[in-house]
């Protein structure tokens, strides 16, 4: 099997960084992977204490049908070990896809979508990264897109580079969220593009996210979108990396008020730097605020000083220290700190 074919998938990040080889044979191919993450917690505001740092555990499996289509099937669950919660299992990922070098590749279900490979390029470290494109990400297809259809395909340009185009859809459906009163928001049809430009260790990216959303104490439906670009240079993990990340959105993030009142023009902005030594400790420097335009508020604005450092392959230690910039809500400045490890299935 061409196990390239795999890698054509819209350009979007993996969450199997290390995964055990189960089964290949005739075509077929299983595998186990995800991680174990906990870190001692704590801020100028809050108690000290152990958390999750988003583990996960998943299942990956791929089967030849022939005639160069390769069909590849994904589940992946959030894992809740610390709280003894009833919910040991939450879904984070579970899709079919079904690869052709020639004519790219369609997915089906929970899966990252062609948004995140545009403004995902600087949620790379492990402690603090970006935070704004998870507002409602399954729903408005910004992160993890609940219910999403997407086709995408990466042309080869020779010397000219690599160019990927992508777009996801996602149908009309309802959600209930729990809170002091229980809201329901119903979305309408929404759709999304991608571009993605690499060239020379470089890389130029666009995506635009679309959608009518009626945010269930509203008396009509609003337009979220997002227009978002992006740059990177090198490989995260790899030397020096450098990303910057630039989104301008309408009804997509909200403010810093205790109502969380939707933002109607607000912009996003995320920058990091890296750089990875060779004996595998790798020091990070992000930024990250959120505006609201109309006000001239800032939400909130943070930076972070971070370092990971991999012991081996599969076990990795972590730090970080974020330092809250302000913010126009008179929220009082929480400073945070994180330091733990990470095993790898």
């Amino acid at each position: 099997m061409n196990k390239k074919l795999l890698a054509l998938a819209i350009i979007t990040a993996s969450s199997n960084a290390v995964a055990v080889e189960l089964y290949n044979e005739d075509g077929t191919t299983f595998d186990i992977g995800g991680h174990v993450s906990v870190a001692l917690e704590g801020s100028d505001e809050g108690d000290t204490g152990l958390t999750a740092v988003s583990p996960r555990i998943n299942f990956n499996a791929t089967h030849d049908l022939g005639n160069g289509f390769v069909a590849d099937a994904k589940g992946e669950w959030a894992l809740n070990y610390l709280d003894g919660g009833e919910n040991a299992f939450t879904t984070r990922l579970g899709y079919i896809g079904v690869t052709h070098n020639d004519f790219g590749r369609m997915v089906a279900g929970t899966q990252w979508a062609p948004y995140y490979s545009v403004a995902g390029v600087a949620d790379m470290p492990i402690a603090f990264a970006n935070d704004f494109i998870y507002e409602d990400h399954g729903n408005l297809g910004t992160g993890r897109a609940e219910e999403m259809l997407s086709y995408g395909k990466m042309f080869e340009l020779g010397d000219a580079g690599k160019l990927g185009l992508a777009a996801g859809w996602q149908g009309r459906k309802s959600d209930t969220i729990d809170g002091t009163v229980a809201v329901t928001n119903d979305y309408g049809n929404r759709g999304q593009v991608a571009l993605n430009y690499r060239i020379a260790g470089f890389s130029a990216n666009y995506a635009y996210n679309t959608g009518d959303v009626n945010y269930g104490l509203g008396s009509q439906a609003v337009t979220s979108e997002s227009h978002v670009i992006s740059g990177t240079y090198g490989t995260y993990g790899s030397g020096l990396y450098v990303a910057g990340v630039y989104a301008m959105n309408e009804n997509m993030n909200s403010d810093a008020s205790p109502i969380k009142s939707l933002i109607e023009d607000s912009s996003a902005y995320e920058a990091l730097i890296a750089y990875a030594l060779d004996n595998s400790l790798n020091l990070s420097l992000n930024y990250e605020s959120v505006v609201d335009n109309d006000a001239s508020k800032t939400v909130y604005s943070t930076s972070a000083i971070q370092a990971e450092y991999n012991f081996t392959k599969k076990f990795v230690g972590f730090t970080g220290y974020q330092v809250d910039l302000g913010n126009d809500y008179n929220n009082k400045e929480d400073n945070k700190w994180m330091l733990g490890a990470r095993y790898y299935l």
